[in-house]
C-alpha cells in the first residue's frame, strides 16, 4: 500500500465508482480496477461491496477511508513544508554554554518574534560534540568557536569574544613569573577556553599542578572567588554573574585575547531555518564581529 493506492481508493469512493474515478484521475478504467483489487489483496479484506456495477464501501473500506484522508493530507502538508521557502517546523540549534548564556537570549528572542512557526530546540556542548551532532543529523546548526572544519561545514562569523583570565581578589598578580596559578578551573576536554588557558600556561613554560573540571560558568566563578584557582573565559560572561565585582580580571597577550564564534551547518543540509538565523546574525550589529573589533 502506497500513497498512489490511497489516492485511487479515495477517488473511487468520492466519485461513486470506477468509471468516474478513472476520468477524474485521467486513467483507464482497467488500471483503476486492477489497483483496487491489488489493494484488497494486500490488505486481505474486501474494501467494497459489489452489486453489479455499483460499489458500496465495506466496513473495512470505511475504516481505511479515514486513514487515507489523514495520510494524504499529511503527505500534502509535507510537500508544502518542503517547498515552502519560509522558516517553519523544528529548528535544532547547538551552542557552547557561554554563547547560550550571553549571546543567545536576545538573538533567539528576535528569531522567535520574526518566525513564530519555528519551534526552537537548544542543546549545549563543546565544539567537538556539536560538530559531531551536526554530522550525525542530530542538529541543524551550531554556534562553535574556531577552528571550523571547512571541508565539512558552511560557516558564518558570528561573534568575537574577548577572553580574559580571572582570579579571586586575594590571588597573586599572575602577570608576574611567580604568580602562575597552580590550579585550573575548566570545562571538559574540547572546551575552546580550556584550550586557550592551556596554551597560556605553555607560553609561560609552566603547567598546572591541579585541574578541576566544572559544568557551569557560575560554578567556576564561585570557585574562583573562593581562591581555588584561575579560569579563562569570555569577558562577556561576567555580566551575567552577580558577584563579578569580587573577581580580578587579567588581560591575555595578543593572539590569545580574542576567540571567534561561528554559526556552522552541514554543507549538504542548509534550510530556511538556518538561513534565517544566518541573516539575523549577519545584519544585526549587536550580533556581529563588528561589536568586538
Amino acid at each position: 500500500m502506497d500513497l498512489s493506492d490511497l489516492t485511487i481508493f479515495r477517488a473511487v469512493v468520492r466519485e461513486g465508482g470506477i468509471t468516474r474515478a478513472a476520468e477524474h484521475l485521467n486513467r483507464v478504467q482497467s488500471n483503476v480496477t486492477t489497483r483496487i483489487r491489488q489493494l484488497e489483496e494486500d490488505l486481505q479484506v474486501p474494501l467494497f461491496i459489489r452489486e453489479g456495477k455499483r460499489l458500496h464501501l465495506a466496513p473495512a473500506g470505511k475504516i481505511l477511508l479515514g486513514y487515507a484522508d489523514r495520510l494524504l493530507a499529511l503527505a500534502e502538508e509535507a510537500q508544502s513544508a518542503i517547498r515552502d521557502p519560509h522558516p517553519r517546523g523544528v529548528f535544532r540549534l547547538g551552542s557552547m554554554e557561554s554563547t547560550a548564556a550571553v549571546r543567545l537570549p536576545a538573538l533567539l528572542s528576535e528569531y522567535g518574534a520574526r518566525y513564530p512557526k519555528v519551534q526552537l530546540e537548544l542543546r549545549t556542548g563543546t565544539p567537538t560534540e556539536l560538530s559531531t551532532s551536526l554530522l550525525n543529523g542530530e542538529l541543524d546548526a551550531a554556534l562553535v568557536a574556531e577552528p571550523v572544519a571547512e571541508a565539512r561545514f558552511e560557516s558564518l562569523p558570528a561573534f568575537v569574544e574577548k577572553t580574559i583570565i580571572v582570579t579571586g581578589a586575594d590571588f597573586p598578580d599572575i602577570n608576574l613569573d611567580d604568580g602562575v596559578p597552580k590550579t585550573m578551573l575548566v570545562f571538559e576536554n574540547g572546551c575552546p577556553h580550556r584550550r586557550l588557558l592551556e596554551a597560556w600556561y605553555a607560553s609561560r613554560g609552566d603547567m598546572p599542578e591541579r585541574i578541576v573540571e566544572l559544568t557551569s560558568y557560575h560554578a567556576m566563578l564561585g570557585c574562583v572567588i573562593a581562591g581555588m584557582g584561575a579560569a579563562l573565559l569570555p569577558e562577556s560572561v561576567l555580566c551575567t554573574f552577580p558577584e563579578a565585582k569580587r573577581l580580578v580580571r587579567h588581560p591575555l597577550p595578543e593572539g590569545m585575547n580574542r576567540l571567534k564564534t561561528f554559526l556552522i551547518w552541514r554543507k549538504d543540509a542548509t534550510s530556511p531555518n538556518v538561513e534565517a538565523l544566518a541573516d539575523i546574525i549577519a545584519k544585526d550589529p549587536q550580533n556581529s564581529l563588528a561589536e568586538a573589533s
